[in-house]
């Protein structure tokens, strides 16, 4: 696959339709509770078509949880959790974006969940750039990363018989994200 090149800033923007959010945490310390955020957006700007120091910011609408359980979803949106009313957003700027060799980058940023700020790294796995069939620039990246809750103040919790949290406190953060640009 040829690598497009241009030495212009070029702004690239979601292909909500390509694109989703997961997570995942421990639960009952025997299983992984999956969901996902339906409603985002990101925006890239980069130097040309090269990823190096991409600047990019994502923003999740919370209300949008999913995680295949209406009371479950509902619970996460309350107060115990995200606070939705008071904290709409989860939002993510980046700082740096470092290419480690042809497919990997490690993406470093503030993410911003409940009004709390902490930098984070994700690794990053770029899939390549083609040309889609109307002429524009498309990319594709799978993103991986995590977060302690209790950074964030997600500290409800409830302990089982045996003594151990119902949930885990690391969060594992996925992404499969295409965006697009004209040539």
């Amino acid at each position: 696959m040829e690598t497009i090149t241009k030495n212009d800033v070029k702004t690239w923007s979601l292909d909500p339709s390509h694109s989703t959010v997961h997570f995942s945490v421990k639960h009952m310390v025997i299983a992984q509770a999956k969901g996902s955020f339906t409603n985002y957006t990101l925006k890239a700007e980069t130097n040309g078509l090269d990823f190096a120091d991409a600047k990019i910011e994502l923003e999740i609408d919370v209300k949008s949880i999913n995680t295949g359980a209406v009371d479950r979803d509902n619970h996460l949106r309350a107060a115990d959790f995200f606070d939705v009313e008071k904290f709409p957003a989860i939002k993510f700027v980046s700082k740096s974006m470092t290419k480690i060799n042809d497919e990997e980058y490690k993406l470093t940023g503030d993410i911003t969940i409940k009004g709390i700020t902490k930098t984070i790294d994700f690794k990053v796995i770029y899939g390549g750039q083609i040309i889609d069939p109307w002429g524009n620039v498309r990319a594709g990246f799978t993103i991986d990363g995590s977060v302690d809750r209790f950074d964030f103040g997600l500290n409800w919790n409830t302990l089982l018989e045996a003594g151990h949290a119902m949930l885990g406190k690391i969060v594992k953060l996925q992404a499969e994200i295409e965006i697009v640009t004209p040539k």
